[in-house]
């Protein structure tokens, strides 16, 4: 039977019976908790899988809800409710008559029943058609506002109520802003014909009046193209897929490097924007102008709900707000809520529903209340959900694919295994550590060489292809680490315990062993699966201590001096080779133990045991991603670092100029050698600055199918192939390694996607993509954290060093906080300065102080927290001292650089 919200339209018991429009655009209500008892079709769960895949996902998750009530029909098998297409239907008018069959024959069914008191289906549809089809049939309808409206004990739900149509809820009266969208029809047809280019649509975060698309396809000279002005922008959102139209060349712009962000109170304001578009127009470089064009259509949405705050209207009990993201890449949305009071200060879920042509903001609704901004655990959602991060806990699914406690090793899982119990293997890593993925031996064999192995976790051996626990590793990708908070890519049994190579217990390994002579060079090289039993877990400052020692001559210790040895060998071997030797200002946080609040802040030192540790890590990769390519050349999965474009070391080669210091970018060995030589005995930390400049010139480093590219060289470490071997508790690129390798040393058996090309490269985008996301997701945890750092300290003085400079900004870092800031020259409401742009040398003349690159300048940092959604670091310039002006640096803390960490390319 039944139960559910009362509702005055029907009081009786009855079952909702969605159709296909409805539930793809009304998802939020479905899965709202009030909402249960309801009937999803066969036909309707065909039509949302092959239109939108996240919708399907949510239906399915929540039909599994047995809290829900929610049943699935196989409508099109069952003999009273298939239906055939008639002549001249369309597929959507035969679908829409099959929902009504099946809703009637349910009506018919449930009165057989001996139920005393009617049960009802109602047909839950915002098609006028449909609707009027069904009634005129006997059957009861209602669009979803009507049912939702008459469940008066709920009014709350009436907020989440998605706008039906695209065009639907204009502003009375409001004129047009926007140029109509061509249909997607004709678009497919410019493009075709090539009158229009499709690509990706990527936002500006520093100006909401730009952004650029970039071209899918080979088009590589047009690869990236312009777009700037609100009606060029034509209501397309980060991320969409659009069309393209370029303009005549004489149109073409430069980048802008003025940073704008919309201020506007008013939705209607366009005014605004127009002055704001004019200074694009006169900071255009004729010498820098790039491919521009409009947006003239939208192929695919890519929306997704969004977090941010309300911006409560002025007008009072007004019901329309506008709604604040958190990312600045995406625009306000307004909403309709009567919940405006309440949701004042919180962090809340909207999505959007449609951009009509005369609103200058799209619609939307409101989704989710996530708690007080500021609150810690509120913010981490928010950082979690926006970089889409998948964070909930692990399913019961998941977890019965757990081996069961107490785990003890069988012979079953020994055989194809050598046992390596004997050896004295260690592990070194970050103080902490309890996801230990690698382990360590080095000693001397009979003939005077030396044995050196590298022991990697054997996780595919606890994670079997295609289960549900591998299914949901997959989708994780890589396990994410906030600065006090790690999400897991496996569950904690495994990361922590049974996979965690920890001292003093038997544990699975996956191991690469060398000989090599004491020059370091590999005379032989093999891999097994092994059992083995670490003898400790050192921290880096640990096993450097022994390393140091006068005192200490204990195997494990003798064992470190010949890995350390060898490692420098390996190092030098390598940056003779041409690898890179980059830097970044990252830094570590040191928390109260009760409050968690971060109470030091300090950058990390690196000591010589983490260049040990890495270069055997480097060296596995390369030996592992050889042996997998040798056997398995169309589908070994490897990793890659492209070169850059000539073009990104513009600013880098333009720094070093200004301090009279020559780059070389024609290759890596080049730039790796000038980086070495460019150093200035009265300014000593100009080659970190150098270097961490070079970092950012860097293209990302991706893993590909080794069967669709031909090019495998990673560019920063000179080596023509790699791969990622060795953390496979927190990387799943690492377990498809693990299973190709052994596949390919006979200790397991293969699988149809593993030696699937395709789908081993559909595989590869999603672990691009998850971590790109995960390392945003780390920026944004120092970024929080950093801000929390601030906020008892007042005001504080330091050094810094500009990085780059903008038309109307600087961006300095402060190296002994990692931190980085734009320093904005106008200020809203006040005089501008005289502002000379000279991109050349490059610097910013202010008044009559000039400031260039790398220069040392001194700030006074403190918290700004005066808007709760971007608190911001306000900074003073103090020296050097600008003529009648207080400058001010705003960091941003929704778009903070601080951390581009080198490894991110390994």
């Amino acid at each position: 039977r039944p139960g559910g919200p009362a509702s005055s339209l029907c009081p009786g018991p009855h079952f909702l019976l969605p159709d296909t429009n409805l539930l793809l655009h009304q998802i939020d209500i479905l899965e709202d908790p009030v909402i249960k008892n309801v009937i999803v079709l066969q036909t309707v769960l065909q039509e949302v899988r092959h239109r939108s895949a996240p919708v399907y996902k949510r239906i399915r998750d929540v039909i599994q809800n047995p809290e829900k009530h929610f049943y699935s029909f196989t409508n099109e098998h069952h003999r009273e409710t298939y239906i055939e297409q008639k002549r001249g239907e369309t597929s959507n008018d035969r679908n829409d008559r099959a929902i009504r069959v099946a809703v009637k024959w349910y009506n018919e069914h449930l009165k057989k029943t001996e139920d005393e008191e009617k049960i009802q289906v109602i047909l839950l549809t915002n098609d006028r058609t449909n609707k009027e089809k069904a009634l005129e049939e006997g059957i009861t309808a209602y669009t979803c506002e009507e049912y939702i409206k008459s469940l008066t004990a709920n009014p709350e739900l009436v907020d989440r109520l998605a706008c039906v149509s695209d065009e639907g809820k204009e502003i009375e009266g409001g004129k047009i802003i926007f140029p109509e969208h061509i249909p997607l029809s004709k678009l497919q047809q410019g493009i075709k014909s090539g009158v229009y280019l499709q690509g990706t649509y990527r936002a500006n975060r520093e100006n909401y009046l730009e952004a650029t698309v970039w071209v899918h396809g080979d088009a590589e000279e047009n690869k990236e193209i312009i777009i700037q002005g609100l009606k060029h922008l034509n209501r397309a959102i980060h991320e969409d897929v659009v069309a393209v139209e370029l303009l005549a060349k004489d149109e073409w712009v430069a980048p802008s490097s003025v940073v704008l962000q919309d201020d506007g109170q008013n939705e209607e304001d366009v005014e605004n924007e127009e002055e704001k578009e004019n200074i694009l127009k006169t900071s255009i470089n004729k010498d820098m102008r790039r491919p521009t064009g409009r947006v003239v259509g939208i192929i695919k949405r890519n929306w997704r709900p969004y977090c941010g705050m309300l911006s409560k209207s002025q007008i009072k009990e007004a019901r329309r707000h506008l709604f604040t993201p958190a990312d600045r890449r995406i625009p306000r949305i307004r909403i309709e809520t009567r919940q405006a009071d309440t949701l004042e200060g919180q962090r809340i879920i909207v999505a959007i529903d449609g951009w009509p042509r005369n609103s200058r903001y799209p619609n939307g609704h409101f989704v989710k209340n996530l708690g007080s901004a500021g609150d810690k655990e509120t913010e981490t959602e928010v950082l979690l959900l926006e970089h889409d991060v998948p964070h909930q806990a692990f399913s019961q699914a998941v977890l019965s694919f757990l081996p069961k406690m107490p785990w003890s090793i069988t012979e079953e899982d020994m055989k194809h295994r050598e046992d390596l119990r004997h050896l004295n293997i260690c592990s070194v890593d970050p103080p902490g550590c309890t996801d230990i993925d690698d382990a360590l031996h080095c000693r001397e064999i009979g003939n005077g060489n030396l044995e050196v192995g590298v022991h990697i976790a054997d996780v595919s051996h606890f994670i079997r292809p295609g289960n549900a626990l591998d299914e949901e590793s997959v989708k994780r990708g890589t396990t994410v680490y906030l600065c006090e908070k790690r999400i897991d890519m496996v569950p904690e049994l495994l990361s922590s315990n049974l996979c965690s190579l920890r001292s003093n217990v038997d544990r699975l390994a996956f191991s690469c062993i060398w000989e090599m002579n004491h020059k370091a060079e590999i005379l032989k090289t093999r891999f097994t699966k092994s059992i083995i039993n670490s003898k400790a877990s050192l921290t880096y400052a640990e096993a450097q201590m022994r390393i140091d020692s006068a005192t200490m001559n204990d195997d494990i210790t003798t064992s470190l001096r010949g890995l350390n040895k060898l490692a420098k060998i390996l190092k030098k071997k390598r940056i003779d080779n041409g690898a890179l030797t980059l830097a970044s200002p990252e830094v570590r946080f040191h928390m109260d133990s009760e409050t968690h609040d971060p109470i030091d802040l300090q950058t990390k030192e690196l000591k010589e045991t983490n260049s040990m540790v890495e270069e055997f890590m480097l060296l596995a990769n390369i030996s592992v991603a050889q042996k997998i390519y040798d056997e398995f050349p169309e589908f070994a999965l490897l990793r890659k670092h492209p070169a850059p474009p000539p073009s990104n070391y513009d600013i880098l080669v333009k720094a070093a100029k200004s301090k009279n210091l020559e780059i070389k970018t024609d290759s890596a060995k080049a730039l790796a050698e000038s980086l070495d030589k460019a150093e200035s005995p009265t300014f000593p930390y100009l080659n970190t600055l150098l270097r961490i400049l070079t970092t950012r010139c860097m293209m990302q480093a991706v893993y590909f199918c080794s069967g669709m590219d031909n090019d495998f060289h990673h560019y920063g470490l000179a080596s023509p192939i790699y791969t990622h071997f060795t953390s496979p508790i927190r990387r799943y690129a690492d377990i498809i390694v693990h299973r190709l390798l052994a596949v390919a040393i006979g200790a397991d058996k293969t699988y149809p996607e593993l030696t699937d090309k395709h789908k081993l490269a559909e595989m590869c985008k999603n672990l691009n993509y998850r971590h790109k996301m995960a390392q945003y997701a780390q920026r944004a945890s120092v970024a929080f954290h950093t801000q929390l750092f601030f906020k008892t300290k007042g005001v504080v003085n330091e050094d810094a060093y500009i990085l780059f400079v903008r038309k109307n900004a600087i961006v300095v870092l402060i190296p002994k906080y990692g931190l980085e800031g734009t320093v904005f020259f106008e200020e809203k409401d006040k005089p501008t300065p005289k502002l000379e742009y000279n991109s050349e040398v490059p610097s910013l003349t202010v008044e009559d102080t000039t400031l260039h690159v790398f220069d040392k300048v001194k700030v006074n940092i403190m918290l700004d927290d005066s808007n709760i959604q971007h608190q911001k670091m306000r900074m003073v310039l103090v020296e050097p001292k600008v003529r009648h002006k207080i400058l001010r640096t705003i960091l941003s803390f929704s778009n903070v650089k601080k951390i581009i960490m080198w490894k991110k390319m390994k």
